[in-house]
């Protein structure tokens, strides 16, 4: 167990939208989804605030692998919203990929989004 970063209590940190919080990425990123199940992903500071994304954007897989949605998303504010809701059920999983502007590795989120809580 090596700890690279002065450690905070990761399990009480919500985002501000109520979401999942992210911390393998940095920024950490709020993974939320909203009434009409579309995801929206929001960057946060150390702080847990709501950050400018900068020159990030954001692409999504979500559902099965046979059949999968493909997330697009727009700027909405701070955050990004996919054009797209997620597919029925509520286990999905879910690869989220951040990419950080030219020449730079993106990020690669993988997750099962619980819709049962």
């Amino acid at each position: 167990h090596h700890n690279h970063h002065k450690h905070h209590d990761h399990a009480s940190m919500a985002g501000p939208n109520g979401g999942r919080v992210i911390h393998e990425v940095h920024p950490h990123v709020e993974v939320f989804v909203t009434k009409d199940r579309k995801l929206q992903i929001t960057f946060l500071s150390e702080a847990g605030k709501a950050i400018s994304p900068g020159k990030h954007t954001v692409k999504a897989i979500c559902g099965k692998r046979t059949s999968p949605t493909r997330m697009r998303f727009a700027r909405k504010g701070q955050s990004f919203l996919s054009g797209q809701s997620l597919p029925n059920g509520k286990k999905i999983p879910t690869v989220i990929q951040i990419e950080r502007g030219a020449g730079k590795k993106p990020s690669i989120i993988r997750l099962n989004l619980d819709l049962e809580k």
